[in-house]
């Protein structure tokens, strides 16, 4: 696998899932509260790799 895209939305996937399954008991509450997890995991990982790209290694 070459994409780290790909390996972040997978992580963000079943990190998302496991704890919506842990926290909450609705199914509906369950479905929310991944979605809700999965598009905060992604949208702060490429935020802050975007901010951290002008600087050097």
């Amino acid at each position: 696998m070459q994409s780290h895209l790909l390996l972040l939305v997978l992580f963000a996937f079943f990190v998302s899932l496991v704890f919506a399954l842990l926290s909450k008991d609705d199914v509906k509450e369950q479905l929310r509260f991944g979605a809700l997890l999965l598009a905060g995991f992604i949208a702060a990982a490429i935020v802050l790799g975007w901010l951290m790209y002008p600087f050097p290694l």
